[in-house]
């Protein structure tokens, strides 16, 4: 009876091990696909380098220049953090270099604007010259921005693929330098990498700059619509103890 009872267990205790061992390898021949195929990395793209820059995944924003002390590598947003694509981070960059470029000739023209005498009787702040211009020249000034926009998107831009358009919207060429549309009419652009990635630093902290300070204008004129010439004489009048409504009478603006 004992010999029987002790078979019994044991064949019961070897036909559960061995469904075990059954499940275990089904188990892991079914999983080991997936775990390959999740652990397999995607290959780097390698990109030639453009301007003596080489695109490194290791370093900030792919080791384009621009970070200065003493901030140095300043993103508190998170555009260029890890995991952003090179595309993605040549794209934000091209967007940064051209709207310093836009707001480095703003400037220009708020203070020359309203300083000198211009075309057409415009007068007045910056902010209200746009819609002084005849319909005309208006239309010119759209037209010479839409060719150069056009112009930048066929230089750095690939050409859209109606078929499919995830693979080229919002896509720039491997081979562009965010920014560099070849347009250097007096021959500024150095030929040594390191003297480029200087004067591009440059250019983007003055565009930095220049992006801050026409905000400031442009907020300042829409406070209290005067130029800022006209600004600076209010506050000297009121630091030097006059007062600077003293001329308008019985205005109500002045």
């Amino acid at each position: 009876m004992k010999l029987v009872l002790i078979s019994s267990i044991v064949a019961s205790a070897s036909a559960y091990t061995s469904s075990v061992q059954l499940k275990v390898n089904s188990m892991t021949l079914r999983s080991t696909p997936e775990t390959v195929a999740e652990t397999a990395a995607e290959p780097t793209p390698v990109v030639a380098s453009i301007n003596g820059w080489t695109p490194d995944a290791a370093l900030p924003c792919y080791g384009l220049p621009g970070d200065l002390a003493p901030t140095g590598f300043f993103d508190p947003l998170g555009f260029a953090q890890k995991g952003i694509s090179l595309n993605d981070v040549k794209r934000n960059r091209e967007a940064e270099v051209m709207h310093g470029r836009v707001a480095m000739i703003a400037s220009l023209g708020y203070l020359g604007g309203e300083a000198l005498n211009g075309p057409f009787n415009i007068a007045g702040p910056a902010n209200d010259q746009l819609q002084q211009m005849p319909a005309p020249a208006f239309a010119i000034l759209t037209a010479l921005i839409a060719a150069t926009e056009l112009n930048r998107a066929r230089i750095g831009w690939l050409e859209p693929d109606f078929g499919s358009w995830n693979k080229t919207l919002w896509k720039l060429r491997e081979n562009y330098y965010p920014g560099d549309i070849g347009f250097d009419p007096l021959n500024l652009k150095p030929e040594d990498p390191k003297a480029f990635a200087s004067m591009q630093t440059r250019e983007l902290q003055n565009g930095r700059l220049a992006m801050l300070g026409v905000a400031g204008m442009c907020a300042q004129e829409l406070v209290n619509h005067r130029t800022i010439f006209e600004t600076i004489h209010f506050y000297q009048q009121v630091y030097g103890g006059e007062n600077p409504y003293a001329i308008c009478g019985d205005s109500i603006i002045c």
